[in-house]
């Protein structure tokens, strides 16, 4: 089994920095020798930080973790109030990035940062994909 690693990267709110976040997802993949993790984890990470950009006025961050057989991604944000999901219709543009998280992910939830504030949403995929 491979030792655990974890990185964070801190974002400004800017919807540019998801891009960013992205390509710095993809190349961390790359190095660890977890190729069939980019596509679902790039789609994940973009639904995470597209919420926390939209949804709060203050900075973001991507933490990306591998601990075992388990990847986990999670966005930190400033609002502390928990995170929306509501049924969305196919032809809406915003409202569905959680619905996405749910069904991509293999497992998903969030809690509410004590001492900073803000929450953390978060997802696991498995490195067995």
């Amino acid at each position: 089994m491979p030792p655990p690693w974890e990185y964070t990267l801190c974002i400004p709110n800017d919807p540019r920095a998801i891009r960013i976040s992205r390509r710095t997802l993809r190349d961390i993949l790359t190095a660890h020798d977890l190729p069939a993790l980019i596509e679902p984890a790039e789609l994940l990470a973009s639904e995470l930080l597209s919420n926390a950009v939209r949804h709060t006025a203050g900075p973001a961050a991507l933490k990306i973790r591998r601990s075992g057989p388990s990847f986990r991604l999670g966005a930190w944000d400033t609002d502390s109030a928990p995170p929306a999901t509501s049924p969305a219709a196919l032809c809406d543009e915003h409202g569905r990035g959680l619905n996405v998280v749910d069904a991509y992910a293999d497992d998903w939830g969030w809690f509410k940062v004590n001492g900073s504030g803000g929450k953390y949403v978060w997802c696991e995929l498995s490195c067995d994909r």
